[in-house]
Formats: structure tokens, C-alpha cells, sequence
């Protein structure tokens, strides 16, 4: 079943519109029940505040982490944490299209004038997860103020540019392992362990892991370009794994490959996907 023909789209202000009717639904929706919300967004906080405090506990016991010290992998844990709160609070309700594909209301989202992937992501917004993208920027403005940085033009612009890359890889994770549900509905513990399982590989350095594991993940899927080379040049670190200087740069052309990669890989989706008949 193919998403509908462009021409029977409205024009993009008619999209847009339509776009922020649903963002207000959900925003309504959401916070109908206020107390409710409220204590949503306190308790969302709890996921980036455990990252912060894993390594606070590691580093109790002791003063180095794969080679680096608390205040540079705070740095790198501020890059992680802050992108994956960020992308999960705008992506990662896609985590949800199994259950659409089961059900068939997936079947409704393609035959409405608007795209399906912009539907997806504002279907079930998870306002509440605000809470968690803002403690995960205070964590990155703290580290980085506290890491004894030496500021020039170029890495303040890196400070900026990163983790925005960083959300935009995280974002193409998500919609690229949901995509696999229109080919194995039950596929979303393996997506898990693609995005929660990177986030968690992002948060310390990748000296700390080995072999092949490594190599696969932090080079091979990209993951090492999330938080640990963008922290090198913020640094101005030398890799200790031996990789050039201008790796710490490459975040935005390695998030731009992501995102191309999840756009064809959700177009081979779509194009694949049948209808339940339901």
C-alpha cells in the first residue's frame, strides 16, 4: 500500500497547518490533567540523571576511564545525553509503528493527505519527555563550561553544531530500526538495542571497548562521531586511538549519511508495506 499520490496533498500551508493542529491536539491532550504532567515531567528526568550518575560512581572508584578524566567524560556524556534526549523527545515515538503496523491504524495514516512519517512523529508526542532534554543540555552547558576548554571561533561553533548532529544521527536511528517492523512486526526489542544500546555506547569513551565490538559500533555504525571525537576537538585531544584530528569535525557529514540512509530505508519501507486488511 503506497503512501497517496503528491497531487492530492494540500499545498504546504495547508501541511503545515495541519502539521500544528495536531501539535496543539496533542499539547491539549497531554496536559489536560496537569498534575498528571507534572509529575511525568519530574519523573522523566530520572533516565538522564542515572547516565550522569553511573559515571559519578565509576569514577569513585577510579581517577581515569579508558584514559580520560571526569571532567572530559562529562564532556562526552553532556554530547550523548543532551542529542538522545532531544531526539527522543521528537523522534522517538516511532518506536511505536510495530503496534501501528499490528493494529492497522497505520493504514489510516496513508490514506490521509499528509505525509506518514511527519504524522508518526506527532502522533502521541511525548511532551512529558521536555523535562529530560532540558537536564540533559544543562548537563552538556555544565561540562563544557567546567572542562577548562580553550574557546576559539571553531569550537564554539563545534560546541553547537555537534550535538545538533548528534540529534539528527540519534533521529535517523530511530527511523531506521523501526522500518524494520513493515518487514518483522516484532522487531522492537532488536530496535532497543540499536538505540538505547547506542546511547549507552556513546556515553563514555570508546577506548574503554575493544575488538571487534568497537570497530562495529563506533566506526562501522558511526556512533563513535555522537559525542567521543566531537569531545577530542572541543579538548583538543589527540584520538589515542590514532584517528586525525579533523575526525572531531566530521559529526554533521556523518549525521547527513544517517539521515539519507534512514530516508531510503523508510521509502523501501513504505513501498514494501501491505495493508493488514483490518
Amino acid at each position: 500500500m503506497a503512501e497517496p499520490l503528491s497531487a492530492a496533498r494540500p499545498g504546504v500551508r495547508g501541511a503545515l497547518a495541519a502539521y500544528r493542529a495536531l501539535l496543539r491536539a496533542q499539547a491539549r491532550s497531554q496536559t489536560a490533567y496537569r498534575t498528571s504532567f507534572v509529575v511525568d515531567l519530574v519523573g522523566n528526568v530520572g533516565a538522564t540523571v542515572f547516565d550522569v550518575v553511573t559515571v559519578l560512581v565509576i569514577f569513585g572508584v577510579t581517577r581515569e576511564l579508558g584514559g580520560f578524566t571526569l571532567r572530559e567524560t562529562l564532556v562526552i556524556v553532556g554530547l550523548s545525553s543532551s542529542a538522545f534526549a532531544v531526539a527522543d523527545l521528537l523522534v522517538g515515538n516511532i518506536e511505536r509503528l510495530p503496534r501501528y503496523v499490528r493494529t492497522g491504524l497505520f493504514d489510516a495514516v496513508l490514506v490521509r493527505p499528509l505525509g506518514a512519517l511527519p504524522q508518526l512523529l506527532l502522533m502521541d508526542l511525548p511532551l512529558r519527555k521536555v523535562s529530560r532534554a532540558l537536564f540533559g543540555l544543562a548537563v552538556l552547558v555544565f561540562a563544557v563550561g567546567t572542562a577548562g576548554i580553550d574557546w576559539t571561533p571553531a569550537r564554539l561553533a563545534l560546541v553547537v553544531a555537534a550535538p545538533l548532529a548528534a540529534v539528527v544521527f540519534f533521529g535517523s536511528v530511530f527511523v531506521a530500526t523501526a522500518t524494520v517492523s513493515f518487514y518483522w512486526i516484532d522487531s522492537g526489542e532488536l530496535a532497543s538495542s540499536v538505540t538505547y544500546g547506542g546511547r549507552d555506547f556513546t556515553s563514555y569513551p570508546v577506548t574503554v571497548y575493544g575488538g571487534w565490538f568497537r570497530a562495529i559500533f563506533a566506526y562501522g555504525m558511526g556512533f563513535a562521531f555522537v559525542s567521543y571525537h566531537p569531545a577530542l576537538a572541543l579538548l583538543g585531544r589527540a584520538d589515542p586511538l590514532g584517528l586525525p584530528a579533523w575526525a572531531g569535525w566530521a559529526a554533521p557529514g556523518v549525521a547527513l549519511v544517517a539521515a539519507a540512509g534512514a530516508a531510503a530505508a523508510w521509502r523501501a519501507g513504505i513501498r514494501h508495506y501491505r495493508s493488514t486488511g483490518s
